[in-house]
């Protein structure tokens, strides 16, 4: 499995080796052992989602408060997307800003994010599905989202899907400015200190 580190801190991008004959192909989909010795603790596996959009929808930007917010390990099992990782940590040296990675069905890439982070993604095919592993179980009071079209954040979205398709919840969104204005972002030291406190832990919370 190939690793890249992202630029925004606490993100990975996992890309398995794929192994293909006549009958079609087996890969790792998710290594536990491979996620701690990068992350630097176990995935406190809790919940699995899946999400299934057609082309042009966009979920996110989404996050949840700290602690222990959410930790994620994103995989696309069908069609194509393109997923965002957005720094929104108060006093991170990224704050703001984001990267991105093409999740599909043919690279089979995954995405990690640390808890604290943003995540969003725009689906480029009908159909595509999206599975997330997450270290925390669904919480509404918990659960924050940031405007995906918030031009403070500047998300570049994908050529010629137009519009984006939003839910009402995610076209009422604040924008990052806003939410950091009502107190609703993360840190970065309570970000930091958390994770810090997983290492220590092993994982456990």
């Amino acid at each position: 499995m190939q690793i890249r580190e992202l630029k925004i801190q606490g993100a990975w991008e996992f890309t398995p080796v794929q192994h293909g004959d006549a009958r079609g192909a087996f890969l790792e989909a998710y290594r536990a052992d491979v996620l701690e010795d990068t992350v630097g603790h176990p995935l406190d596996l809790r919940q699995v989602n899946m999400s299934i959009s057609s082309r042009g929808v966009a979920r996110g930007i989404h996050y949840a408060l700290v602690a222990p917010s959410q930790a994620k390990y994103v995989t696309a099992v069908r069609g194509a997307f393109i997923d965002y990782i957005v720094d929104i940590r108060v006093g991170s040296p990224t704050f703001g800003q984001w990267d991105s990675v093409r999740i599909d069905d043919v690279d089979r890439r995954a995405v990690y994010l640390s808890e604290g982070l943003g995540h969003a993604i725009v689906a480029l095919e009908d159909q595509s599905t999206v599975n997330y592993l997450v270290s925390a179980h669904y919480d509404p009071e918990r659960e924050k989202g940031i405007s995906i079209l918030d031009p403070t954040v500047g998300l570049e979205l994908p050529d010629g899907i137009g519009e984006p398709v939003l839910s009402e919840k995610d076209t009422s969104a604040p924008t990052l400015e806003q939410a950091a204005e009502l107190g609703l972002l993360p840190t970065y030291e309570e970000c930091i200190a958390y994770t810090e406190s997983l290492r220590t832990n092993g994982g456990a919370r």
